[in-house]
Parts: structure tokens; C-alpha cells; sequence
């Protein structure tokens, strides 16, 4: 974001902000979209009036928000596809034999298939 605009950077950061509040104010049960416009039309507009004067501050922010967001996101992906394979009884390692999983047995495959050409 450093070769970015000013004007950029604030859309940016008033988005970051704005998904912020969004996930903060759901989770504590206080969110209406009365506030959500409030918000947002009052952080952007502080932002595109003086997005000059602290555009190093809104890249820093904005580095800060991404690196968090992400970091949220690669955890909650990873659980989830724990989660999911925990369900499903999938043995990524394949590191014990039953017969309740969906993977294909290779040395089984190998048998049956012969060479194509």
C-alpha cells in the first residue's frame, strides 16, 4: 500500500474498520444497520478529509488490519477442515487400516488397473 493513494488507502481502511464493526457489534448483539451507516459514513468521511495528513498512519493500519484478518482467517480454516475430516473419519496420514473411510486402498487399485497404452 505504500505506492497507493491517500484517497486508496482510506476506502481501505474505512472498509477494515467498517467489517470490524460489523463482526464486533453482531457478536455482542447491539448491531442495526442504522448504526453500520453511522459508522461508516462518519469513519470515511474523517478519513477522505484528512487521508493527506495521516496517510503513513492509514498504512499502517491497514498492514495491521490484513495481518490480523488473515491470521483469523488461515486459523479458522484450518479448524474447520479439522473438524470436518474428524467427521468424516478421514485418515489424512492413512496411518491405521479401517474400513469406514473413503480412501481408495492403492495397492488394491494397482491390481485391478493395467497399463493403458
Amino acid at each position: 500500500m505504500q505506492f497507493s493513494s491517500p484517497r486508496f488507502k482510506s476506502i481501505a481502511v474505512s472498509a477494515g474498520l467498517t467489517f470490524w464493526f460489523v463482526i464486533l457489534t453482531s457478536a455482542t448483539g447491539y448491531f442495526s444497520y442504522e448504526f453500520l451507516l453511522i459508522f461508516s459514513l462518519s469513519v470515511l468521511t474523517i478519513t477522505q478529509v484528512s487521508a493527506y495528513k495521516i496517510s503513513k498512519g492509514l498504512d499502517k493500519f491497514a498492514i495491521f488490519n490484513t495481518t490480523i484478518f488473515l491470521g483469523i482467517l488461515f486459523i479458522f480454516v484450518i479448524s474447520i477442515y479439522g473438524i470436518l475430516f474428524k467427521l468424516l473419519r478421514i485418515d489424512l496420514l492413512r496411518l491405521k487400516k479401517n474400513d469406514d473411510t473413503y480412501w481408495l486402498d492403492v495397492e488394491e487399485t494397482s491390481q485391478r488397473i493395467g497399463k493403458q497404452y
